[in-house]
């Protein structure tokens, strides 16, 4: 009965709400010009902070009529300048919103606008356009479609400090970066606008951006001065013309670098230390300042590893990693300097604690935003660990002495697939010696560690030159294999078989491993063969000893270990069918004819009973089990 109650209430409710939108679109199309003006201030008023109410009226089709009003020479400058404002607050709700704007071509009526003597339109234009070029969903590309629009901007920037503040913003956000990431052990930040990247940032050069903008660093407003320096971030990234122009750029007297280290203090807003540092650090990547250089050694470097203290919002320590990381990854230098400075490499561990107990966070915002940022600081951390070690074998080793487990499983988790034959990296990390560090993580007293590290190594050794086949083994050593083995961690017995198989998979290798490792190798196939083992590490086995009876003589391995032979004859009657498949398989190996020796081996193998076996096994329901078997059988009457 309530649920019926409640029924029409909230249908009322709805209709009020909707009916309440309808009569504000509705007054946009009043006769009267000053009652459609108080209609789009009453609209204005209606929609802030009321993302429903913004989503109604764009549904009811006000922002095609508020744009056609914006355009309309018969329309008054105050209502002109209104509806930009509306259409901005409009942009600041959901991406859905911005993306209907851009649908009714929003950008270039804006655009038109600016054309407008009048400077609190001018104003209204700018704003509405900066809210919409900062949204994720807005091309970039929709500013330089028409080459008058960055000189008209240019020439903007003199009209007020609002102009200067939207119009800086505007540059940054049309020319910004996206995020960097590892890629094997070297890394760089890309251009969020790809190949446009860099022509977007010629065009904003030619067009005079350094000179129009480097007086707004000395503003008396902080937003003008705080986008302005964002601006030149930008304009500098991998760009060795803007940063030597940078360089020499004079404003009261002071070079520009000078004027960023004095941005660089501590008594500044953490957001100005931050961007000043990026403006410095890329410069200095795009070789306008040398590496050694006290505006980086002694400002720089240590203004990044500050935003790297625990002290610092979850944002400004991502920002200060990434960026730190960035600016040293080609100087083994910056790298030493950056592992003494304020205990960095310690205190990055505890870029791992966050967050920090999410049972005990109630309040979902913010369990939303710690565990976005626990995800962004575990990379900015992995980044900068990569970073710090790229050159430097006392550095490595400091790194992994105070790296927490959780690093090296991420890390170690990363080479397992930047290792797989196909991937580009794989020769370069095998050159920086990842192996040595790969067979000691499989010492680790962590499973993850040991599984990763052995993981790693399978993938290298699949279809690998047997130098490096060889290189595995002589780190390993067979010690360490056969403890592998031996394992508790299934996972871990698992890749290592993988491994195995992998170092015994093609002849000539094959051969050359079992002359001088096979002794241990049978051992360690035998106690798995009668361990309480599951059925795929007993497949796996298996796989193993097919892969052997391959061999030219490493099949002789097999054919001399009596034990090994009545395993392999066990298996072949077990009850599951991989188990018979795999063991089937291996004697199929053993008793191809066309191979030397084959009528004593076969001969032997009747002796003990497999002929019987394979006949059994020629009528398994299996299909692949039936014809291997009878494979088998053919050899002994051909």
């Amino acid at each position: 009965m309530a649920c019926l109650l409640d029924a029409p209430i909230r249908m009322s409710v709805l209709s009020e709400v909707t009916a309440s939108s309808r009569h504000y679109v509705d007054r946009l199309f009043d006769p009267d010009p000053q009652n459609v003006l108080h209609g789009v201030i009453d609209m204005k008023n209606a929609v802030i902070g009321n993302n429903k109410q913004k989503a109604n009226l764009i549904v009811l089709g006000a922002v095609p009529r508020l744009l056609y009003l914006l355009q309309q020479e018969t329309s008054s400058t105050e209502l002109k300048t209104e509806c930009a404002v509306v259409l901005g607050s409009l942009a600041m709700g959901t991406e859905n919103n911005v993306k209907s704007l851009l649908d009714c071509h929003i950008i270039p009526a804006l655009l038109q606008g600016l054309l407008s003597p009048d400077l609190k339109f001018i104003e209204a234009c700018l704003r509405c356009l900066r809210t919409v070029f900062i949204s994720p969903v807005t091309p970039e590309e929709l500013l330089y479609t028409d080459a008058t629009v960055i000189p008209h901007l240019m020439a903007l920037l003199s009209r007020s400090r609002y102009t200067q503040e939207y119009i800086c913003q505007i540059f940054s956000h049309c020319c910004k970066l996206r995020h960097w990431h590892s890629c094997g052990f070297k890394s760089s930040p890309q251009p969020l606008l790809g190949a446009n990247g860099p022509d977007h940032q010629t065009i904003l050069f030619n067009h005079g951006a350094v000179q129009n903008i480097a007086h707004l660093l000395t503003s008396v407003s902080y937003k003008v001065r705080m986008q302005a320096l964002k601006c030149f971030s930008v304009l500098a990234f991998e760009n060795p013309q803007v940063s030597m122009t940078l360089v020499n750029v004079l404003v009261d007297g002071e070079l520009l670098p000078q004027i960023f280290v004095k941005m660089l203090q501590r008594d500044k807003p953490i957001e100005m230390q931050l961007t000043s540092a990026k403006c410095l650090t890329y410069m200095c990547r795009a070789g306008a300042i040398r590496t050694d250089d006290n505006c980086i050694v002694l400002k720089t470097l240590p203004c990044l590893v500050r935003m790297c203290s625990k002290e610092r919002l979850l944002e400004e320590r991502v920002e200060g990693a990434e960026t730190l990381a960035y600016l040293i990854e080609p100087d083994v230098e910056l790298q030493r300097i950056a592992s003494i400075t304020d205990h960095l490499i310690a205190m990055l561990a505890d870029y791992f604690k966050y967050p920090s107990s999410v049972s005990a966070i109630t309040d979902i915002k913010r369990l939303d935003h710690d565990l976005k940022h626990a995800h962004e600081l575990r990379q900015a951390a992995f980044k900068l660990y990569a970073s710090l070690g790229a050159n430097d074998e006392d550095i490595r080793k400091k790194v992994l002495q105070n790296a927490p487990d959780e690093i090296l499983v991420v890390a170690s988790s990363t080479l397992c697939n930047l290792l797989l034959e196909f991937s580009p990296s794989k020769e370069p990390i095998l050159e920086s010696g990842a192996i040595e560090l790969l067979c000691g993580l499989t010492q680790s007293e962590n499973p993850a560690l040991r599984v990763n590290g052995i993981w790693a190594l399978m993938n290298v050794a699949f279809q690998a030159e047997q130098k490096l086949r060889a290189d595995i083994l002589r780190g390993l050593s067979t010690e360490q294999l056969f403890r592998l083995l031996s394992d508790s961690d299934v996972n871990v017995l698992m890749k290592t078989l993988g491994l195995l198989r992998n170092l015994l998979s093609t002849r000539p290798h094959m051969d050359k491993i079992m002359s001088t490792h096979g002794k241990q190798i049978m051992q360690a196939v035998t106690l798995i063969l009668e361990g309480e083992h599951n059925i795929e590490v007993k497949e796996q086995t298996l796989c193993i000893l097919t892969n052997i009876a391959d061999g030219t003589t490493a099949k002789e391995l097999i054919m001399t270990n009596d034990d090994i032979l009545q395993k392999i004859k066990y298996y072949m009657g077990h009850s599951n069918v991989k188990l018979q498949l795999a063991a089937t398989l291996c004697i199929l190996n053993l008793v191809r004819n066309e191979e030397e020796g084959s009528q004593e081996r076969q001969d032997k193998l009747r002796d003990i009973g497999i002929v019987e076996i394979l006949h059994k096994l020629s009528q398994s329901p299996d299909s692949t089990v039936c014809d291997k078997a009878k494979t088998a059988l053919q050899q002994y009457l051909a």
